[in-house]
This record gives structure tokens, C-alpha cells and sequence, in this order.
């Protein structure tokens, strides 16, 4: 067998593990919110910036807008935001918080820190932690590139 080809030796595997336990760690924090995952990123975005396109929320989010307006309609039907065609240019879609989502705000400040409270068990050097943060963003930059994996 190929080392290569060994899971254990595959990055993209532990990524993915540790994306998809995080995201269920997160569900049991969002629920009383009314959130899934999905949402509170897009909610995160809309409380650094309200009243954002479509366009910057899909380059904030690194999501294609095939996936993002469905996740966007379901949360206007719930009255967390509001979409509305652009003035200057009616092709683009400007999306902005209801006083809903405003206050929701003030509910989920507590979130990172029950989550982070959910790793005391396992001691987190907080330097070794924003050196894997600034590898990550790197790794995310790199594969962002139209040329990724050629």
C-alpha cells in the first residue's frame, strides 16, 4: 500500500473530522437561538458588517451563492434578515439585519466562550493556537486560488 494513500497520513481527513466535530459541538449552543451552523456564520458576518451584498457575503464566507440564498431565504422567512434589490444595479442583493437579528446579537455573545469553556479539560496554549489560526488562513488562501490544485 502507498504511505500516500493511508488515512492516517491525510491531512484533508483530519480537517474534515474537526470541522464536522466542532460544527456538532456548536448545535447544542445554537439551538436556543434558533441557528443552525450555517446561520450563525452568516450571522456572524452581518454583526461585523450589516447591510452587505450577496456577492461580499459569498467572498466573507468562501460560499458559492448557489448555497447561500437558500440558507438566506430560509432565514427571512424565520425575520433575521431582509434582502433587497440593489438601487444602482438591480442584479445585486443587499442583505441586512431585522431587529431580530440585531438582538440575537446580544443572546449569542456567549457562544465562544461556552465552547472554548468545552476544551478545558484539554490545556490551549493560546500562541501555539493563533499560529495554527494564521497556518489555516494561509492553507484557505492557497486553495482560494484559481490555480489550487493544478
Amino acid at each position: 500500500m502507498y504511505d500516500q494513500l493511508k488515512l492516517d497520513n491525510q491531512l484533508c481527513f483530519r480537517l474534515y473530522t474537526a470541522s464536522r466535530l466542532v460544527t456538532q459541538a456548536y448545535r447544542p449552543l445554537l439551538e436556543p437561538l434558533g441557528l443552525t451552523y450555517p446561520q450563525y456564520l452568516v450571522m456572524l458576518a452581518l454583526w461585523e458588517k450589516d447591510n452587505q451584498l450577496v456577492g461580499e457575503l459569498c467572498r466573507r464566507l468562501t460560499l458559492d451563492t448557489n448555497t447561500l440564498t437558500p440558507l438566506l431565504q430560509r432565514m427571512e422567512k424565520e425575520g433575521l434578515v431582509i434582502r433587497t434589490r440593489g438601487i444602482a444595479d438591480g442584479r445585486q442583493t443587499l442583505v441586512s439585519l431585522t431587529k431580530k437579528g440585531l438582538h440575537l446579537e446580544e443572546q449569542a455573545k456567549e457562544v465562544p466562550m461556552c465552547l472554548a469553556r468545552s476544551w478545558q479539560n484539554e490545556p490551549v496554549d493560546m500562541d501555539e493556537m493563533q499560529r495554527f489560526v494564521a497556518m489555516l488562513d494561509t492553507m484557505i488562501a492557497t486553495l482560494k486560488e484559481p490555480t489550487a490544485g493544478r
